[in-house]
């Protein structure tokens, strides 16, 4: 078969990006810069402009800090350099040549990466879930401690509910592209609050990419994270709750909340003051 031939029947998922496609179903840069900016504004009284990203994975919101202006940087850090690389050639070499210059990649271990100290540094998508015992995701927080300025702040995010703890799937149909997510929760120990979730991807012509990512974690309570941040040194540990819309369903908006609601399934920020 030539290869012209063999090109005209790939499937979806022969073609399909697995970066691509993620970031489709579980990233918004723009939202999530947003409110990393103006929640640091509400708290510290100016603006945040050297920013970290922690597990940056491909830097999209590296990428998105500083579309915010020439004063902006930002430094993203992930341990995998396949990731990196195509963050570089599909993400930072999309940004104005300006903008390029002001974002930095370090291939490190969150826990050993040396850089300079940041006004913001965060941890999304759950990422730090992949610290499984208290010591050490205490240890984490006081190299995010450590990691920022004075008046610096830490953001990371977190999801429960009962549904949490169920093996189960989750499917959301991007109809705009053709393509389903998956979020599986294979498999779930209650003693240890032990996770193994999967992301699979399937197309609209029947093919399918079966664990385009799998994650092992602790599955942390708020409770859990908000102690540990103090006893890693931070002032203070608030939990941003999302509020709702008039239908019950989640708004987007995420506001300072000491109690949360009894849903069967929720996200929520955590944002810790130095």
């Amino acid at each position: 078969m030539s290869a012209k031939s063999a090109s005209k029947h790939q499937t979806m998922a022969d073609k399909a990006d697995i970066h691509e496609l993620y970031e489709i179903s579980v990233q918004n840069v723009e939202s999530e810069v947003q409110f990393l900016q103006a929640t640091f504004k509400s708290l510290i009284g100016r603006t945040a402009y050297l920013f970290r990203e922690d597990f940056c994975g491909s830097a999209s919101a590296s990428c998105q800090w500083v579309r915010q202006g020439v004063n902006f940087q930002a430094i993203g850090v992930d341990i995998d350099p396949l990731v990196l690389e195509w963050g570089r050639v599909n993400r930072i070499s999309k940004l104005d040549s300006e903008d390029q210059a002001r974002v930095s990649l370090i291939e490190s271990d969150v826990l050993m990466a040396e850089v300079p100290k940041v006004d913001l540094l965060a941890a999304f998508n759950f990422s730090f879930f992949i610290f499984d015992t208290r010591d050490a995701l205490r240890a984490y927080f006081k190299k995010a401690h450590a990691a920022l300025v004075d008046d610096g702040v830490f953001f990371c995010d977190m999801f429960g509910g009962p549904e949490a703890q169920e093996e189960t799937k989750e499917t959301t149909k991007h109809k705009e592209y053709g393509f389903s997510y998956i979020w599986h929760q294979a498999k779930f120990h209650p003693i240890t609050n032990f996770i193994r979730c999967h992301i699979h991807f399937h197309f609209k012509d029947g093919s399918k990419i079966k664990k385009a990512f799998t994650y092992e974690w602790r599955l942390w309570s708020a409770p859990e994270i908000k102690e540990l941040l103090l006893e890693a040194g931070f002032s203070k540990a608030t939990v941003y709750w999302e509020g709702e819309d008039e239908d019950g369903e989640g708004n987007g908006e995420f506001m300072p909340d000491e109690k949360g609601e009894a849903d069967y399934a929720w996200i929520a920020y955590i944002v810790a003051e130095k």
